[in-house]
Formats: structure tokens, C-alpha cells, sequence
């Protein structure tokens, strides 16, 4: 069961392995996409139709018709990866060996639908892979295992994103294996050391320039390339419009008013910040293509003096 993209590697496993019959996959609906809103089947959908196994597209799990859908493939385990739906007892109850959850980051540090751009937001310096036996809550089940991941210094949300849906598989395994074997733990998690990391919207990139420049550095790196960070400028005629920033490096040594621009030049344009200030490296205007930042002044005549953000 999965609807975004981390699960891939984890559904090609579970396709190749021979320790498993894959039965079915369970995934969210078509969803329109886009400016023309045509209709775009999820990556676990188009392999699944690839390889010619069943999928299940339900609208609510939790509906009773939804529910005889699963029981009708007789499932004896359930994997769950970014599926998107909590799971009713119903469901839960259905596999006679367990119903697992792939979720991307050490629990219980970062419930919720965000882990990965939680993890880079937060500073933390490692992540990775917990696997756990399913509960009615959110991400509150028993621990099976968890892989620990090294996040790095640079690291983006795309680049983590796809290094943990690398990492999942490999979990998954152990814990099949330990499962299969009867050697699998069951560790309760530490409701006192839980935070929450909720689901981003379209406006969820929106940046505060009062934080200081190593908060807006890791803000940067943790929501490229959806939703993206941005902010509001003013064109070249004078109407304030949504520029992304896909790349930024803190100067903590340059001082100046939150929002200003401090400085332009053939490395970029320097913002200041609560605390410090953002070297914008690369930059995209709402409805153009990525440029580097020094073209973008150029073109968009950005002088010292100038702010960015709400109410320029």
C-alpha cells in the first residue's frame, strides 16, 4: 500500500524477492495535476500495471466496500509506504503475520506526512528508516527495527528523499526476515520524545525573514523541489510577484535588515535575515524558468535596498 514515490524501490523489492507472492496494490486515486488537470496515476499505480498485479484504488478505506476489496485478496502481510490514508482496525486486522509501515524517520521523532523535510528543517544530523507494526494512531505502532541514515551537510529534501526510498528495501528485509524467523521485537515507542511533522501545502515554502540565516538555509534545502521556498519581490514593472529560491548558503558574518537586499553581484543576491544573511544562488519567477540569481537581479533590476517578502 503506498502512493508516493519513496515506496518505489521498496514495491520493485517486493516484486523481485522470492520469499513473497505479491497479491495487490492498494494506492490513492488518479489525482488532476497541472494547469490542463488531467488525471496522474501514482508511480506504485503505473509499475503495478506494468507488472500486471492487481491495484486497488479506494477513495476511503475506511468505507466496508473498500475493506472486502483487501479481504478478498487474502493478504497474509501488509507493507505500507506514503500511502496517504490512515488504516481502520478493519484493515489492520486482516493479515495473519503483520501489518507493517515503512516510515522515513526514527520514530517517534517526525510523525506525520513530512519526515524528511522535517529532518533537514530541524538540523537534525541523522535519519532513517523505521519500521513498526501498525497502530490506529499516527505512526504510534510497536518498533520492529529502524536503519539510521547520516543526513548531509548540503543535503537537499530531493536528494534525502530518494537516499531514504533507497534505504527502505534493505529495513524492510531485516525485518521480514526476523518476522519469518519469530525473532522480531516488539519496542513500544516513547510517547515523550514524539514531534509531528504535518503535511505541506502549496504555501508551506513560504519564507520568514526575520529567522536567522541557518534556519532559511535549511528551509531552503528542506523544501526543494516541492513546495519550494519562496518569497515576494517586485518585477521589473512594479507588481509583487512569487520567486522561488531553489538555492541559498547562509553568510552569517553580514549584517542588515530582515528582507533587505544587502548586495548584488556575480555570486548572487544577499538578503538579510533575522540573523545574518541568505546568498541566494538560484532563483525562479512564478511562471518563468531558473536562472541564477545575478541574472535575475539583472534582468529584474534588483538594487541594494530593495525588499523581499510581504509587504515590500
Amino acid at each position: 500500500m503506498g502512493t508516493g514515490d519513496i515506496g518505489l524501490p521498496t514495491l520493485r523489492w517486493l516484486f523481485s524477492t522470492d520469499a513473497l507472492q505479491l497479491v495487490g496494490v492498494v494506492t490513492q486515486p488518479d489525482r488532476p495535476v497541472g494547469r490542463s488537470q488531467r488525471l496522474h496515476a501514482s508511480g506504485p499505480k503505473r509499475l503495478a500495471q506494468e507488472k500486471g498485479v492487481i491495484t486497488l484504488q479506494p477513495v476511503r478505506l475506511r468505507r466496508p466496500e473498500a475493506v472486502e476489496s483487501l479481504r478478498e485478496l487474502r493478504p497474509e502481510l501488509i507493507v505500507v509506504m506514503a500511502y496517504g490514508q490512515i488504516l481502520p482496525k478493519a484493515v489492520l486486522n486482516l493479515p495473519p503475520l503483520a501489518c507493517l509501515n515503512l516510515h522515513a524517520s526514527l520514530l517517534p521523532k517526525h510523525r506525520g506526512a513530512a519526515p524528511v523535510q522535517a529532518a533537514i528543517l530541524a538540523g537534525d544530523r541523522e535519519t532513517g528508516i523505521t519500521v513498526m507494526h501498525m497502530a490506529e494512531g499516527l505512526d504510534t505502532g510497536d518498533v520492529v527495527l529502524s536503519h539510521g541514515l547520516v543526513i548531509g551537510r548540503r543535503e537537499t529534501g530531493e536528494r534525502l528523499h530518494d537516499r531514504l526510498a533507497e534505504l527502505a528495501p534493505v529495513a524492510l528485509a531485516e525485518a521480514l526476515q526476523r518476522l519469518l524467523s519469530g525473532t522480531a521485537g516488539r519496542l513500544p515507542q516513547d510517547e515523550a520524545k514524539a514531534t509531528y511533522a504535518p503535511k505541506l501545502e502549496r504555501d508551506s515554502g513560504k519564507m520568514d525573514w526575520s529567522q536567522d540565516c541557518w534556519h532559511l538555509d535549511r528551509f531552503v534545502r528542506a523544501m526543494y523541489p516541492w513546495p519550494g521556498a519562496y518569497t515576494e519581490v517586485q518585477d521589473a514593472a512594479g507588481e509583487r510577484r512569487r520567486l522561488k529560491v531553489h538555492r541559498a548558503v547562509p553568510l552569517h558574518r553580514r549584517t542588515g535588515e530582515a528582507g533587505a537586499v544587502l548586495g548584488t553581484g556575480a555570486r548572487g543576491i544577499v538578503v538579510g535575515c533575522g540573523e545574518g544573511a541568505l546568498l541566494v544562488l538560484d532563483v525562479q519567477l512564478e511562471g518563468r524558468r531558473r536562472l541564477p540569481a545575478s541574472e535575475f537581479g539583472r534582468g529584474a533590476r534588483v538594487a541594494v535596498g530593495n525588499r523581499w517578502g510581504p509587504g515590500q
